[in-house]
């Protein structure tokens, strides 16, 4: 609203209908994004939302993940689409330290988003309007977010913090009077300090798809984030692993018609020739001269982030990959890894618990697309999550069984 992508009216109209759902007004800035009736009746975030906002500096498209438990599978295709991220932690007393703890949202979310290659981050200790603005509650929730980023790999003096009020405005786009001791810069200045990567644009074109569309008068609408290389109109390619071939009829990014796009846009495009059954989310499309590999079995790296007790081979927990989740088996303990120096050592352990590094050998329950981290980083990371929590993290080693059509 402050930056005036949306305007007051429709903010005031929110606060009208949240009102009538008996939640006061208190929901009307989170249904700028939250537009789907079930989050508005329960007051959560859901599936992803995309908006588009401008700084001085960059243009941005905003992804809103969902925190809660319960979603967080779509907050990991978010983060999997994602060049940088905004941790919000809480000023409010108790509250970040719930959410820090073992098998707490925030500690979950940073893993996360370190192992799907997120590596820029700010992190906005919202809620300061609750504590009176003290420099005391922001003081305490910095060293507690330092040392979460930090246990996860982010080096705290390139991680800023910024003290907001999500709900008044403080130091999201003006700078607040209620902090005369914050001397640093407001969220949208330091959104200006994030630098971009280097566009893998050289590399042969993968999209993992997000969600496809039906849309009369145009047809099959595949939506989702280019990774690797470019795509242009009348371009041919390849969906995978149905092995699909199709022609690029036309591409929009926030309803703009694009005549190309490159790896890092997140676009909406038409195919011809593609039947609505031959494509699907977690599938990943590319060119049929370069086309994106499918693995039956694959060699990973992994680390085990939670578990109540130990996991043995056979586990089959759910594989998520890019915008791929697919139940996958962990059919073979290979070596367990010493994470400091990266030596084997212990040859087929019999069982791996929290804490330990291994390579292991994993059978998805259907052929998935993916690829070896070394020559595709984008998609060669995953998260193995089962009970409502991520079990570990990985990246793929090597391809040892792969998939043709």
């Amino acid at each position: 609203m402050d930056l005036g992508v949306v305007d007051e009216r429709t903010i005031a109209q929110h606060a009208v209908e949240s009102e009538k759902t008996g939640k006061g007004d208190t929901f009307k800035y989170a249904w700028v994004m939250d537009n789907i009736k079930d989050e508005r009746e329960r007051g959560i975030t859901i599936d992803l939302a995309f908006q588009k906002f401008e700084t001085p500096k960059f243009f941005f498209t905003l992804i809103d993940a969902p925190g809660h438990r319960d979603f967080i599978k779509n907050m990991i295709t978010g983060a999997s689409e994602a060049d940088c991220a905004v941790l919000v932690l809480s000023a409010k007393e108790g509250e970040t330290d719930t959410a820090i703890a073992p098998g707490g949202q925030a500690r979950e979310h940073a893993f996360l988003l370190k192992t799907l290659g997120v590596n820029q981050l700010i992190v906005a200790i919202n809620k300061m309007d609750v504590g009176n603005y003290s420099e005391e509650s922001y003081k305490n929730a910095c060293e507690k977010g330092e040392k979460l980023i930090k246990s996860v790999g982010y080096k705290a003096d390139a991680v800023p913090f910024v003290p907001v009020s999500g709900w008044k405005g403080d130091n999201l786009v003006k700078k607040s009077e209620n902090m005369p001791w914050y001397k640093g810069k407001t969220l949208l200045e330091v959104f200006d300090d994030f630098k971009i990567s280097e566009k893998p644009t050289g590399k042969p074109l993968r999209i993992p798809i997000q969600d496809v569309y039906t849309i009369t008068g145009v047809g099959t609408v595949p939506v989702g984030r280019v990774e690797t290389g470019t795509m242009k109109v009348a371009d041919k390619i390849v969906v995978m692993p149905s092995g699909a071939v199709g022609e690029i009829k036309s591409i929009e990014t926030h309803h703009t018609q694009l005549p190309t796009a490159e790896a890092g846009d997140n676009i909406g495009f038409n195919l011809r020739g593609i039947d609505k059954k031959d494509i699907k989310r977690g599938d990943v499309l590319g060119t049929p001269d370069a086309p994106p590999r499918v693995a039956k079995e694959f060699l990973a790296h992994i680390i085990v982030i939670h578990h109540p007790t130990a996991i043995a081979p056979g586990y089959t927990p759910v594989m998520h990959c890019h915008t791929a989740q697919v139940a996958a088996t962990i059919s073979e303990f290979v070596s367990r890894i010493n994470p400091a120096t990266g030596a084997a050592e212990e040859e087929s352990p019999k069982f791996l618990k929290v804490g330990d590094s291994a390579i292991v050998k994993i059978r998805p329950v259907r052929p998935t697309p993916i690829e070896t981290f070394k020559e595709f980083p984008e998609m060669g990371r995953f998260a193995l999550r089962d009970m409502g929590a991520t079990i570990a993290a990985g990246v793929v080693k090597q391809i040892t069984e792969e998939h043709k059509v």
